[in-house]
């Protein structure tokens, strides 16, 4: 036991009691490690702090080793896991800071602020890092829009995203929208972020330099998000829409002047260190930049600037308001400090200062009300690796087959475009500004966004991904396949992928069976990255998403970055013009477990999904990226979800926003062999991408196949536009006229989301 270090309670706070502790979500044995830890019982304002940064959401305690397994380094990395963001290295001095994070929780009880302020806060870990943010993404999973709740969770989350990200001036450049039963009772907002920065100008949030001093800069404190960390850190219940006042309330036009002055105080060299106040607050951002640093810090909550009056130092520590940023400076620079901030209309209040003693100490009028060794304040909590072991439903799953009579083909493209999770997103990012700052070059509805860096001729792609049916009915082969489709997309692009965030949401792990789809899956992303050379530079973990109706499947989403060296050899996802020819690139076998023809059309999630097989994804990105740098290809798209037949369609249909369609003539007679009508039309077999090039190019291209061994077989050719998709497989002739598809394609959410707006529930 360490020497007792004297704090007392603030007067009128509550009595530490069993029932207390258990408000805090603290069990017996972590509270029993606070007595040791302290060597005294904890005042309440004490006990606040554990229960924040001892909660899942802040201390990984079922996850952190398992995370230590990913890779994480490379030349390309400047900064890996454990600060604000990951940071890559890109040409001639320019770098890339990128994450991803979930707001689940929040968004469950009230949407629209739940997704904007998790857009807020993705953005801030991006600029503190001393990048400015050039593009948002994100994931978003809700239960089916035949549900009045789940469209009015949907439409608010949309909202959300775009009234934040449009208000502050950063384009909405990717993502990815999906829908299916588990996520009725527990909706997932994924944002991702990304910045733009002078490697030079890196800065890490790391408290340095005893007697330095700590400011609390932008918007005041109130009593909006209080316990957010450990909200985010339970089951979602019947009583979670109680918990609707602890959802913070963001305000983009102060984050927009917080980005401003944040980023001339770091390339001003007027800070030492800088933390966004995000999860946990106050707490979190001097506790972490104090340990980071190897220091203490003692912090006066009687100096915060607060909305509210009366707030207590508990109350004051764990508000989650947003747009707050803790810095530490050195005193000579104060009034630089208060300058710059002035200019920017924000306050600069000095709360705290570094001290040498490693205490974690809050004081408030003279009182001392905490004290805290702060190094085990922030790695002392207990760890947990629980069983993990494979569900028998699972396994009975990956056996089973659906029944019944397969449906006509043609029927059944129809039926997987029209399913929300397929269909077009335009209804979803027309809501985004794609164009902002002028320098995106593909926008929202292609494989993957690319965005211009400066005036440079080079520039990022970025994607989003991930098949939670893949994951759960085999989550290794589910997380390898998670980074592989985001590699696809990436270079479809004709960009070479750098490296990924992650954010992986899951429910309990004190289940051992989605422990086990946890352990799975991050070994299957840790397999992945390490064959692509593509580190894992940070992210978050998300559990507890479940409700009484059950866990959600296992998502791990996938956030990827990849450079491309010349933006204007970007190849587009869509048909360009009448006679290219078409070619399939990858082998095709006819996997169907697991697949949307299988859920969608079948009404079935079962089966083996496809296994990944790393070395011919590997080969597939080399060929897309080599082929676009020969400005060899007029169009690339890989086969995800509903196979060649929805790739094929999509191609066809244009972009969200095309004025014309092509027709495209396919026959599969000679490549017939063994695998069924279904399994070529629908069945989705990993390392594969549909390509269109002038019929002058094929030859070239077919040369690369051969040389990096990846199948190539040419199957047809674009035809004249507003024409059909045609596909003859011997006897058999199968033909959708484009602008039919095109119409159920497009049509299939604006259908469903046109009462969203008249079935509002509060």
């Amino acid at each position: 036991m360490t020497p007792a270090v004297l704090a007392t309670p603030f007067p009128g706070e509550r009595t530490v009691t069993e029932a207390v502790i258990g408000e805090h979500k603290l069990n017996a044995g972590e509270y029993e490690a606070i007595l040791t830890l302290l060597g005294r019982t904890p005042t309440l304002t004490e006990l606040g702090i554990f229960s924040a940064l001892w909660s899942e959401h802040c201390s990984y305690k079922h996850t952190k080793h398992i995370l230590r397994k990913f890779p994480v380094d490379g030349p390309q990395v400047v900064q890996g896991p454990g600060e604000n963001a990951g940071v890559l290295r890109l040409p001639e001095g320019w770098a890339v800071a990128f994450k991803i994070e979930s707001h689940n929780h929040p968004t469950a009880v009230e949407p629209h602020q739940g997704a904007a302020t998790g857009v807020g806060g993705i953005l801030r870990d991006v600029f503190t890092m001393g990048a400015r943010p050039v593009a948002v993404l994100n994931s978003l999973r809700f239960g089916p829009l035949d549900e009045p709740r789940n469209r009015f969770l949907f439409a608010g989350a949309v909202k959300g995203v775009g009234d934040y990200g449009n208000c502050i001036g950063v384009p909405t450049l990717g993502g990815e929208v999906a829908f299916a039963p588990c996520y009725s009772g527990n909706p997932l907002v994924n944002a991702m972020a990304v910045g733009i920065l002078r490697e030079a100008d890196l800065i890490r949030a790391s408290a340095e330099g005893v007697g330095n001093i700590l400011l609390a800069v932008g918007a005041k404190t109130g009593r909006d998000g209080i316990h957010g960390a450990s909200f985010a850190s339970e089951d979602l219940t019947a009583e979670s829409e109680k918990r609707r006042p602890q959802v913070q309330i963001g305000d983009p036009f102060t984050e927009k002047l917080l980005l401003e002055a944040s980023l001339e105080l770091i390339t001003g060299r007027y800070i030492v260190a800088i933390q966004d106040m995000g999860a946990a607050g106050l707490t979190s951002s001097s506790a972490e930049m104090a340990a980071r640093g190897g220091v203490g810090v003692e912090l006066d909550t009687s100096k915060v600037p607060t909305r509210e009056t009366g707030m207590t130092p508990y109350e004051i520590m764990l508000s989650e308001s947003q747009e707050r940023m803790l810095v530490v400076a050195e005193p000579s620079r104060l009034d630089e400090i208060i300058r710059v901030c002035r200019k920017w209309d924000l306050d600069a209040t000095t709360v705290g200062r570094v001290t040498d003693d490693g205490l974690f100490r809050i004081v408030h009028d003279g009182r001392t009300v905490a004290a805290i060794p702060g190094q085990q304040l922030v790695e002392g909590c207990p760890r947990y690796a629980p069983p993990a072991v494979e569900g028998a439903e699972v396994a009975a799953r990956r056996a089973r087959r659906p029944e019944g009579p397969e449906p006509d083909p043609a029927s059944a493209l129809e039926r997987l475009l029209d399913a929300p999770t397929i269909a077009s997103k335009r209804w979803v990012f027309e809501q985004y500004d794609g164009t902002v700052r002028a320098g995106s070059v593909v926008t929202p509805g292609g494989d993957a966004g690319i965005l211009r860096v400066a005036d440079r001729t080079f520039g990022i792609a970025m994607t989003v991904d991930g098949n939670s049916r893949h994951v759960l009915l085999d989550p290794y082969e589910g997380g390898k396949g998670a980074v592989a489709e985001a590699a696809r997309n990436i270079a479809c692009t004709g960009a070479r992928p750098l490296g990924i965030t992650d954010c992986l949401n899951f429910g309990s792990p004190e289940t051992p069976s989605i422990y086990f789809q946890f352990v799975e899956a991050c070994r299957g992303i840790a397999d992945a990255c390490r064959a692509f050379g593509t580190p894992v530079t940070g992210g978050n973990v998300s559990l507890y998403n479940q409700s009484p109706a059950g866990a959600i499947d296992p998502t791990p989403t996938i956030g990827m970055i990849g450079i491309i060296g010349d933006v204007r050899k970007a190849v587009p996802s869509h048909f360009q013009q009448r006679g290219d020819a078409i070619l399939l690139l990858g082998r095709t076998e006819g996997h169907l477990g697991g697949s949307a023809y299988w859920a969608e059309v079948l009404d079935t999630v079962a089966g083996a999904p496809p296994p990944i097989d790393l070395t011919a994804e590997r080969a597939l990105q080399e060929f897309l990226v080599r082929a676009a740098e020969q400005e060899l290809l007029c169009s690339a798209h890989d086969l995800s979800d509903g196979g060649l037949s929805v790739a094929l369609a999509e191609c066809c249909i244009g972009g969200p926003w095309a004025t014309q369609v092509f027709g495209a003539q396919l026959d599969l007679t000679d490549h017939a062999d063994a695998v069924s009508v279904q399994g070529w039309l629908f069945g989705e077999d990993g390392a594969r991408a549909v390509i269109s090039s002038t019929r002058a190019n094929v030859p070239a291209l077919q040369r690369l196949a051969i040389e990096l061994g990846v199948p190539c077989l040419h199957l047809g050719q674009t035809a004249e536009a507003e024409g059909s998709i045609v596909i003859v497989r011997g006897h058999h002739t199968w033909r959708w006229p484009v602008r039919h598809l095109r119409m159920i394609y497009q049509s299939a959410i604006p259908r469903r989301m046109s009462d969203a707006f008249t079935n509002r529930e509060s």
